[in-house]
């Protein structure tokens, strides 16, 4: 899956959400990664394709819900890391260090995902999408001890500044025992 290109719109209404979601592939050839409702009363939609496309549909949904909208995103040039673990537990045999990266909107979890990835050489192994935790999002790297520092540091930092960070940990030498109830 080489997908270079991705747009994420948050709406806080369900039904501006399909709305936008309608004209969005009217306008422009994109490829549906999710479209659905979250907790609490928000609706999420997650596309890709070429960037003409996804930028054509981002613009028409965020009119068409620009005041409904809780967080966005066009992202011209994804972390390869990023659509593999949207919604899924990406394998690892790495367990040096674990970072949890915690973000009170989708939108900024998979932000945070792709700038941790971008700045240092770890492996995002999910990013869990707001379902039954209260709108709330959350982002597992592994790697070595340094690079899940810098990782975090890059990740939480445009979250922090946005006021959607929730919090971050780091977990140098993971017992095994965890690794089950981790992954």
């Amino acid at each position: 899956m080489d997908l270079m290109v991705l747009g994420v719109l948050e709406f806080s209404s369900i039904a501006i959400g399909i709305k936008a979601l309608d004209e969005m592939v009217k306008i422009a050839p994109v490829r549906i990664i999710e479209a659905r409702t979250l907790c609490p009363g928000k609706y999420l939609i997650v596309f890709s394709g070429d960037v003409a496309s996804v930028e054509y549909s981002f613009n028409r949904g965020y009119e068409t819900g620009k005041e409904f909208i809780v967080d966005s995103l066009f992202l011209p040039l994804v972390h390869p890391d990023v659509v593999p673990a949207i919604g899924n537990i990406v394998s690892s045999g790495d367990w040096n260090a674990i970072g949890i990266i915690e973000t009170l909107s989708v939108v900024s979890g998979i932000e945070a995902a792709d700038l941790a990835a971008k700045q240092s050489n770890v492996k995002i192994i999910e990013i869990r999408l707001a379902i039954g935790f209260g709108g709330k999002s959350y982002v597992k790297l592994i790697g070595n001890l340094d690079a899940i520092e810098v990782a975090l540091e890059a990740g939480t930092a445009k979250a922090r500044s946005k006021n959607m960070l929730c919090m971050s940990t780091l977990i140098p030498q993971p017992h095994p025992e965890i690794k089950p109830y981790f992954l």
